[in-house]
């Protein structure tokens, strides 16, 4: 099992236990960077850029759960790279 596929595990079981509920921001921020992800993942995948690993996917449960265990820095970090790399895929082309 990767290591973000873990981490994602135990924040979901963490999550569950203790019976805790985003805030209705951090929901809606991580519903966009969600749906941002599967968009690029979609486009990754419409262009044939080939690019692989845990942040190229289209789960968008898994994108969520991922986005509530790291700071809001380190998801913009996430869809900004997946952005360069898109960009630079669309250029080659």
């Amino acid at each position: 099992m990767s290591t973000f596929r873990s981490m994602l595990t135990a924040a979901v079981l963490a999550t569950s236990a203790a019976g805790l509920a985003l805030p209705a921001a951090a929901q809606s921020t991580c519903e966009w960077y969600a749906r941002t992800a599967v968009r690029q993942q979609q486009e990754n995948e419409q262009r044939k850029c080939g690019f692989k690993g845990d942040a190229w996917n289209t789960d968008l449960k898994a994108h969520l759960t991922w986005c509530a265990t790291v700071t809001p820095d380190t998801w913009r970090k996430s869809a900004q790279k997946r952005d360069q790399d898109l960009a630079a895929c669309a250029a080659k082309r």
